[in-house]
């Protein structure tokens, strides 16, 4: 019963599931639908390049120049702040000390001073009625010279002091946003340049669009182009954009991750726009994608005409021509 009925039928099933599974697996699965079209160019002519939003005043990675344990944060991520509004402060506790300790010390220089000066003058008026001799005048006058010396040393060292807890409260330099935060009250803030920032601050009125221009389409661009940015993932989000200046420099194009192993696959001309937020919601280091109205591509920087330079001529196709001083009279 087992052999000739249950069997046939199992292997009879098995079949009939493997075909199944194949024609399902044969099946076509349509294209998943882009959230969002993409942006088309406003421009006949254009040159398109991706851009990454930042602050007018460029990203500042706010350090501090004393390391030690965050007593108290002023701030809020997203808060405004005026130049020389407190960010952060170091614990200052050793400090304030040292300074309690040093005014300590102006004060029993200004008491040596004082009794230096008391002997120089007794000493001046034994010396002029002849009672002592005239080296011990002049000896008092060294020794109210040194406590006065010792004074002002006293004095500088607390200057020194005082400039070191000015120090240990990190203040913006320029009015702008408070764009990250990663510093907390209680934890070490280590000092020197720091791969992660204790503070990213900037001015975001206005915005800027730092964009990568390809080497090959360097050459189109001109001075003062205007452009038009439209937000990575959502064409309807755009904004015209103003010129600001080019980079001089040509640098290695990255990917605009902001990471340090960033991939290196060619070499672009980095061009700074700028634009007015008002409600659009765009923020600090999202990606644009930017279309800038550039020069066409049959335009070629040479003339076709001749060009003149000094002291002699040159035609349009390179050869030079008998300069003018040569013309026989």
């Amino acid at each position: 019963m087992f052999r000739k009925v249950i069997l046939p039928l199992l292997a009879v099933a098995g079949i009939g599931l493997g075909i199944y599974a194949a024609a399902r697996s044969a099946k076509t699965i349509p294209p998943a639908q882009p959230v969002s079209e993409a942006s088309q160019p406003p421009y006949k002519n254009f040159v398109a390049g991706a851009g990454i939003v930042e602050a007018s005043t460029e990203n500042i990675a706010v350090g501090t120049h004393m390391a030690g344990i965050v007593s108290k944060i002023y701030v809020q991520i997203g808060a405004c702040v005026k130049a020389g509004d407190p960010l952060f402060t170091i614990d200052d506790r050793a400090t304030r000390a040292e300074i309690a300790t040093r005014e300590a010390a102006i004060q029993v220089a200004e008491a040596h001073v004082a009794n230096a000066k008391y002997e120089m003058k007794l000493a001046e008026r034994l010396a002029a009625d002849k009672i002592t001799a005239i080296e011990q005048r002049d000896l008092s006058r060294f020794a109210f010279q040194r406590a006065e010396a010792q004074l002002a040393q006293a004095r500088a060292n607390l200057k020194s002091a005082e400039t070191d807890l000015e120090r240990l409260t990190v203040r913006a330099r320029v009015a702008g946003q408070v764009l990250q935060l990663k510093v907390h009250p209680g934890e070490f803030a280590p000092a020197g340049a720091l791969e992660q920032p204790l503070i990213l601050l900037g001015s975001v009125t206005p915005l800027h669009v730092r964009v990568d221009v390809d080497e090959n389409d360097a050459w189109r661009m001109r001075n003062g182009a205007t452009a038009t940015g439209y937000l990575r993932g959502n064409k309807d989000i755009n904004t015209p954009l103003k010129f600001v200046r080019f980079e001089p420099y040509v640098v290695p194009k990255r990917s605009l991750t902001g990471e340090s192993t960033e991939r290196v696959d060619t070499r672009v001309l980095q061009v700074i726009f700028s634009f007015e937020r008002f409600v659009l919601p765009i923020f600090v280091g999202q990606q644009m994608d930017v279309f800038i109205d550039a020069q066409p591509d049959e335009v070629t920087p040479h003339a076709e005409t001749a060009i003149e330079t000094p002291g002699a001529l040159t035609d349009a196709s390179g050869g030079k021509k008998r300069d003018e001083s040569d013309k026989i009279e």
